[in-house]
């Protein structure tokens, strides 16, 4: 991971905006509610010429038992057994409180070098508690305000010293991380809240990295995971679970939301996670319609399927929903798996490798006309207005998703019925199950027209 900064602290003293002004845009959720960051939330940061690693942390809570707040804190335990340096972020303006001080005595028995950042400093009214922290015994407080960004030159000079101690990664590897950074896979895990999202995150990279538990909605930030499976890279990213629009009701579930779509728009592989016990309802195909709408490709995963008593009417239902629901995306893969129990994990992954290389593929252009002429001889277009349409010529223009553009005469006149049945003839001919295909209908120049 690189040098790595630890941001600790109480709830609601601006940790999340602290990390939105390192890392340069809006990714953690920032609200003024206490206690909105659960989950730790690492980002690649810039301050100054340093490049970094910093990780947002749950609000500190003083609880050591099985609660979510006791939970929490083993995630900001666990930040700081991995960070270079930590950051102890007090509200200056509401001056030191017995849970400031309490950390404070925590973070003094840490193994590496602790520093005490005094934010919302932008006014008179932080003067009194800014001088009020020097009672933590972590030296001279540094003034800043993540808001604002205000006293980061001095947060950098703070920092330097211990960055250009040799615990930065070299430049020289730069090269060979940004040559994997292209061939990482993008696997966001969606889906319904409390249908075991965090639990398969678990599962796969073999650590309580993120929250889980039996309460719905613990998940609020997308938080992303680096991980390797058999050599290949990957970035699994937790998403909050997604509820109907219409009962979602609070302003931080509705950032959570749009934090989870926005996932799904830079994912490359998608997994939809299904109860067992409510397969594909109408919310869990309002999420495969919109991922199929981003282009993304779309992989089932039925949870829990070791309480599933009977196997074959669930599987006959699924199919039977994603037939009649999800025509645009015929043959998307379905993997039953337990992720509490850790079975049939080997199972999905593999899944979505092959599916990463369909969204991948693409197909010569020789090919696709023979399969064109093949399509036509079978079907021909339809006559609009007593002239019949004419189908020239067809190539891939891209792929992720497969991507094609067809030649036509009067393109606006083609019916959406033909549209289909040549999108369907494509995913048989050339195996593109599972993903979504595009199809442009593209009109020749007419050299005739608009001349009197």
């Amino acid at each position: 991971m690189g040098f790595t900064v630890a941001i600790i602290g109480r709830p609601n003293v601006g940790k999340s905006t602290l990390f939105n002004r390192l890392v340069g845009r809006r990714s953690a959720l920032v609200d003024d509610t206490p206690g909105v960051t659960r989950d730790r939330r690492a980002g690649e940061a810039s301050l100054g010429p340093m490049r970094f690693t910093v990780v947002d942390t749950a609000g500190l809570e003083e609880a050591f038992d099985d609660s979510l707040p006791a939970r929490m804190r083993r995630q900001t335990e666990q930040a700081l057994a991995e960070a270079d340096v930590a950051l102890l972020l007090i509200d200056a303006r509401a001056g030191l409180t017995p849970l400031d001080r309490h950390f404070a005595q925590w973070l003094r028995k840490a193994p590496i070098p602790v520093f005490l950042v005094a934010n919302k400093c932008e006014g008179r009214a932080s003067n009194a508690g800014l001088l009020e922290a020097f009672e933590l015994g972590l030296g001279e407080p540094i003034a800043i305000s993540a808001e604002h960004g205000l006293g980061m030159a001095d947060l950098a000079a703070l920092i330097g010293p211990i960055y250009d101690a040799g615990n930065a990664p070299k430049s020289d590897d730069e090269p060979e991380l940004a040559d994997e950074a292209e061939r990482v896979i993008q696997l966001a895990i969606v889906g319904r809240p409390n249908v075991g999202k965090s639990t398969l995150i678990n599962a796969l990279v073999g650590e309580d990295r993120v929250l889980t538990g039996p309460e719905a909605g613990i998940t609020r930030d997308a938080i992303a995971v680096d991980w390797h499976w058999r050599d290949q890279p990957i970035r699994l990213v937790d998403t909050a679970g997604m509820r109907r629009r219409s009962k979602v009701t609070e302003k931080v579930e509705r950032l959570s939301v749009s934090d989870g779509l926005n996932a799904v728009k830079m994912a490359q592989i998608v997994v939809l996670v299904l109860d067992a016990d409510a397969v594909l309802d109408k919310q869990d195909l309002t999420i495969a319609r919109r991922t199929l709408d981003e282009g993304r490709a779309l992989l089932i995963a039925i949870n829990k399927w070791d309480e599933v008593k009977d196997r074959t009417q669930t599987l006959a239902r699924l199919r039977d929903r994603l037939e009649t629901s999800l025509p645009q995306a015929r043959g998307i893969p379905t993997v039953t798996i337990s992720a509490l129990k850790g079975r049939s994990l080997d199972k999905l992954m593999d899944a979505v490798l092959a599916l990463y290389q369909v969204w991948n593929r693409r197909v010569p252009t020789g090919p696709l006309n023979r399969w064109l002429e093949g399509m036509i001889e079978s079907h021909p277009p339809p006559a609009v207005a007593g002239r019949r349409l004419k189908l020239r010529y067809i190539t891939q223009v891209k792929a992720r998703p497969p991507t094609f553009a067809l030649w036509t005469t009067r393109a606006s006149e083609v019916p959406e019925a033909y549209v289909r049945y040549l999108i369907n003839g494509l995913r048989e001919t050339f195996d593109l199950d599972g993903v979504p295909i595009r199809l442009q209908l593209r009109q020749g120049r007419n050299p005739y027209a608009n001349k009197s």
